[in-house]
C-alpha cells in the first residue's frame, strides 16, 4: 500500500505552515488562504484550516533512510524538542525491525519519523534534510466504529497486517508489511506512545493506491470512493 496524499485539519494553520515550511524546510506544493501542500517524499501532506472549536490533532509517521536515523534524529533536535517515553527519546520496534523518534507539531500532531530497515532503503546524502524524507507511512483513523470499518478496508483492498484479526480495542495495522505504510485503525481513548495524549476522532482524508480516497468525518464515519484524478505521486512503493 502506498500512501499518496493525506488531509489533516489544524486551529493553527499559521504556525503550522511556518513550522514545515520555514522551521523544517519541506518543500511547498502550494498554498491559499486556508490550505497549504508539502512535499513529503513521495507522498503529500495537505493542511486544512479548522474552523470549529475542537482542536484537531493526529499520529502520523514518516519514513526515512536507513543510513540517515542518527543523522535525522540531530537535525530534529536542533529545530524541535523531542518526546520521550520512559526517559528515551527513541525506540526501536523489534517485530518491524525499524527505529522511530517523535515529535509534537504547533497543532499538538504526534509526528513519528522511522527507519524500516527491512524496507527503507539508504540514501546517498550524507546528512539528512526534510528532502530525505520518503514518504507518509502511517497516519490514524479513529472510530467508535474499528470492526466495520476494518472490514470495510479489507474489503476494498487494505488488509490487516500479516493477517491478523481485527481488534476492536487495539492498535490495527493495515497494509501490507513488505510496503512499509500502514493506516493506524483503532478506537478512541488509546494513549499513543511517547506523548499524553489520547486518541480522538478527527476528520481527514487519505489517498492509497491512487485508487481509493478514504474520507472521515468528525464522528469516525467513513466513506471509501474511487480516486477520479491523478495524485501528484509517482505511485511507486517509497521504500
Amino acid at each position: 500500500m502506498i500512501i499518496n496524499k493525506v488531509t489533516l485539519y489544524s486551529h493553527a494553520w499559521d504556525e503550522m505552515r511556518n513550522f514545515y515550511v520555514d522551521v523544517l524546510g519541506f518543500e511547498l506544493l502550494s498554498q491559499t488562504d486556508d490550505v497549504f501542500e508539502i512535499k513529503a517524499g513521495e507522498s503529500v501532506l495537505e493542511i486544512k484550516k479548522y474552523h470549529h472549536k475542537e482542536k484537531p490533532f493526529y499520529h502520523f509517521a514518516m519514513n526515512i533512510p536507513t543510513n540517515l536515523f542518527t543523522s535525522a534524529k540531530a537535525w530534529a533536535k536542533s529545530k524541535v524538542e523531542l518526546t520521550r517515553e520512559d526517559g528515551d527519546d527513541e525506540v526501536y520496534f523489534s517485530f518491524s525491525d525499524a527505529h522511530a523518534f517523535y515529535f509534537l507539531d504547533p497543532s499538538g500532531n504526534i509526528v513519528e519519523f522511522i527507519s524500516r530497515y527491512s524496507v527503507s532503503p539508504k540514501s546517498e546524502a550524507k546528512y539528512f534534510s526534510a528532502q530525505n524524507v520518503l514518504c507518509i507511512s502511517e497516519i490514524n483513523i479513529t472510530t467508535d466504529e474499528v470492526r466495520d470499518l476494518g472490514n470495510k478496508l479489507i474489503s476494498n483492498g487494505v488488509p490487516v497486517r500479516n493477517g491478523e484479526a481485527i481488534s476492536d480495542n487495539g492498535l490495527n495495522f493495515m497494509g501490507e508489511h513488505e510496503a512499509g505504510s500502514f493506516l493506524l485503525l483503532g478506537p478512541r481513548k488509546r494513549r499513543w506512545i511517547f506523548s499524553n495524549k489520547e486518541s480522538e476522532i478527527f476528520p481527514l482524508s487519505i489517498v492509497i493506491n491512487q485508487q481509493l480516497d478514504i474520507s472521515m468525518d468528525g464522528k469516525g464515519f467513513m466513506e471509501l470512493k474511487p480516486v477520479k484524478h491523478n495524485q501528484p505521486n509517482s505511485g511507486k512503493n517509497c521504500c
